[in-house]
């Protein structure tokens, strides 16, 4: 199975779409730029809702749900917004159909059509921002801390699985404040929480920062970033918060009434995370022979094989296996036991290892009598034997043993490829001949910025939080610069 694999060396693109598909995470659907989320892909993305929702949960958010059509009118209301999405938009014109009286099959109903148009869901700011008109009055509504677990549709033309699709899946957050400092609190906050769940659950570190005004979401004051580094250079913005102002609630006239008896317009905050994190796992672990997951977020963390020739044998075999699945599951470790017979070991071996299961147990009649189980984890092709009697202690310390060291080998990895460069020539050797994270000086204009990235394809990715001042100057222009940004090429 894993020979079939296009290798990261010869052509990483391909890689990454052959592992996709064959490890049955997605596949690309009949309609051009979406994807079908196979149920082992879809498995991992729900475990990934389940830890996010909990933290949400943890920091006083909740769930609710809001249309996923918007009226046209709604994004002419904030400039900026419609601005940075206008080209991406989904536009529903007509509510019926008919037969061709021609014979042509079913058509357009030309005379069924809206009297005004409804955009898809791209983002939910605006028809969010309606509805909390009616919800906020005074002081004592705020703040309001919801979150929304949705689909939504950006128009791409070039698309690539769970990285770039024309519709995904999602969560926004979408909060409202009583003051400026509680809403970038909560910017902050949430920003933070993106940050713990990237390095706890998926394994992978990143940098927290914030984007320049060039490359900040549409409609926000201000835009919070996490940005990972993938195997091939490459960065990938892994989730956003943002401190939107009053822009939003002066765009649809939201306004309480202070304790002082005043009437201000409300401040908010919108944050999200999307399936592009299913491509983030991807590419930050994997390796030529499949999948390499970490155990926090793997729907299957062991699986057991057993090895056989005889009936007699599996019957013996399958005894002792429901005995030890037992153990493993009460400490909370999710366990598939595979006895099908209608595929050899090996054939098993490889399946599981393409699809990144943390930890394989291989067991026959001679560890029966032995006592004893072979134990192979996925990181790194290590076996060990152990006895069966302390089995399910021993893989709950292999499990966060591996959970750390993936962690550990993308630190490392990214720490490898981060450079600081001091000049333009410097800047494009390391792109073009190491790939990485590159912190450079700028000299803080987005004309600087533009140029930039068309000469180089590379873009600020961001203004890192725990930055320090440094006298420089530009890589471009020369010009000074009080300290360094962090630049890549990028998904």
């Amino acid at each position: 199975m894993s020979e079939k694999l296009t290798s990261r060396e010869e052509n990483y693109s391909q890689w990454y779409q052959d592992l996709v598909i064959k490890a049955d995470l997605a596949e690309n659907s009949a309609v051009r730029g979406c994807m079908v989320i196979k149920p082992y892909g879809y498995a991992i993305w729900e475990k990934m809702q389940q830890e996010l929702d909990r933290r949400f949960k943890e920091t006083g958010h909740v769930n609710a749900y809001f249309p996923l059509f918007i009226p046209k009118s709604f994004f002419s209301k904030e400039a900026s917004h419609v601005e940075g999405f206008a080209k991406e938009c989904a536009v529903v014109t007509h509510y019926r159909l008919k037969n061709d009286p021609n014979g042509g099959g079913i058509i357009v109903d030309e005379e069924a059509k809206l009297e005004e148009e409804l955009i898809v869901r791209p983002t939910s700011e605006t028809i969010i921002w309606h509805t909390y008109r009616g919800w906020i009055e005074s002081y004592r509504d705020l703040p309001i801390l919801v979150n929304q677990w949705a689909n939504v549709v950006r128009w791409e033309m070039r698309t690539r699985l769970f990285l770039r699709t024309a519709e995904f899946l999602w969560q926004e957050g979408h909060t409202a404040h009583a003051t400026a400092e509680d809403a970038v609190e909560e910017t902050v906050k949430m920003l933070n929480v993106y940050a713990d769940f990237a390095e706890n659950i998926l394994a992978i570190p990143v940098v927290k920062g914030m984007k320049s005004p060039n490359e900040r979401f549409a409609g926000a004051i201000d835009t919070y970033c996490i940005e990972a580094l993938m195997q091939d250079g490459k960065a990938l913005q892994a989730g956003t918060s943002h401190f939107l102002g009053q822009n939003f609630a002066k765009a649809f006239d939201v306004k309480f009434t202070t304790k002082e008896g005043k009437r201000e317009y409300v401040w908010a905050t919108s944050w999200g995370v999307s399936t592009r994190l299913m491509g983030a796992l991807v590419m930050a672990h994997s390796d030529d022979l499949g999948l390499v997951l970490p155990p926090r977020l793997a729907p299957i963390q062991v699986v057991i094989v057993p090895i056989f020739k005889s009936e007699q044998q599996l019957y013996a075999i399958n005894e002792k296996v429901a005995e030890l699945k037992k153990a493993l599951e009460k400490k909370g470790i999710s366990v598939k036991y595979d006895n099908r017979d209608t595929y050899k070991p090996g054939w098993k071996f490889a399946e599981y290892e393409l699809k990144g299961v943390p930890v394989r147990i291989a067991i026959g009649p001679r560890d029966l009598e032995n006592g004893t189980v072979e134990v192979a984890r996925r990181d790194t092709q290590e076996k060990a034997v152990y006895q069966m009697t302390d089995l399910h202690i021993k893989v709950e310390h292999l499990l966060e043993q591996i959970q750390e060291n993936i962690y550990r080998k993308a630190l490392d990895f990214r720490e490898e490829k981060t450079y600081r460069a001091d000049s333009w020539e410097e800047f494009l050797d390391i792109l073009d001949n190491k790939g990485g994270f590159v912190y450079a000086h700028w000299d803080g204009t987005t004309e600087t910025e533009v140029k930039i990235k068309e000469f180089s394809k590379a873009t600020i990715r961001c203004i890192p939080l725990d930055n320090q001042p440094e006298d420089g100057k530009c890589i471009l222009t020369g010009n000074p610069s009080g300290q360094r940004v962090l630049f890549a090429r990028a998904y």
